[in-house]
């Protein structure tokens, strides 16, 4: 017999099992967009725990639309081997520019993140930071409907060796540094703010920008270039899946030298 409390109950209980399991983490992710699922599987694959917080129900980021709606997101060769890990197809359309289907790519993102244990909480939002002696130390997080409704309704934390903000376009993480302490790792001390597209330099520079912006505080993705005043690049993912991957081997090796 099937007993809507009994459903009830399992949804309720398995997922505040998980959630109370991944309280303390050595990695929180905010964003699950792809350079944050990127990051996710890396590290999670080297035994760490990682958590992910995304604000929206959905999860991907910016590759569902590709470009303009048609649902195919561009990659350059370089990036291939990226797409090679995950199992994720593509082909060739010119010279260093593959081409591969949106929808596959995100399923393929999220289930390798899956696989190697680490684990995406949807519909919450980090309004704050901790930070304890200059050091950021983990989330305050709060559900993303009670943001929207403009709910007073008190967050609550979970804690972090090293935070990675994969916000895209707003930093948001970063910015919320940019507020409670000093200053950040750039040239004016906050968030430069992006540029105009332009896609070979974007490209190029989110790699390059994927650095720790803060004490245990690394910035990927599109935010790297928001954060450091780099241009965006539009549907173009290669420099999105690279920086994951990079932030994820900085992070692993640190992690390792801690140990």
């Amino acid at each position: 017999m099937i007993s809507e409390t009994e459903i009830t109950r399992a949804i309720v209980k398995n997922y505040l099992d998980d959630f109370l399991d991944f309280l303390e983490l050595d990695v929180a992710i905010a964003g699950a967009g792809p350079s944050g699922l990127v990051a996710a599987r890396y590290i999670a694959e080297k035994g760490f725990k990682v958590g992910v917080f995304e604000r929206k129900l959905s999860v991907g980021g910016g590759i569902w639309g590709g470009g303009m709606l048609f649902p195919k997101i561009v990659i350059q060769k370089e990036a291939t081997r990226v797409l090679d890990d995950f199992e994720i197809k593509y082909k060739e359309f010119a010279p260093d520019l593959y081409v591969s289907d949106a929808i596959e790519v995100v399923s393929k993102l999220v289930s390798k993140v899956c696989d190697f244990g680490a684990k995406i909480f949807n519909c919450i939002v980090v309004e704050d930071i901790i930070i304890r002696e200059n050091t950021i130390a983990g989330f305050v997080i709060n559900w993303s409907p009670v943001e929207i409704s403009g709910l007073h309704v008190d967050p609550l934390a979970i804690s972090a060796k090293i935070c990675i903000d994969a916000t895209g376009h707003d930093a948001a993480i970063c910015r919320l540094v940019e507020k409670k302490v000093s200053s950040l790792k750039t040239k004016s001390g906050k968030v430069e703010g992006e540029k105009s597209m332009w896609s070979e330099i974007s490209e190029k520079m989110v790699v390059e920008n994927t650095k720790e912006v803060y004490p245990n505080l690394y910035v990927c993705g599109m935010a790297a270039n928001t954060v450091f005043g780099a241009p965006r690049m539009g549907p173009i993912f290669g420099g999105m899946f690279l920086s994951g991957k990079k932030v994820a081997e900085l992070i692993v090796s640190k992690l390792k030298g801690e140990r």
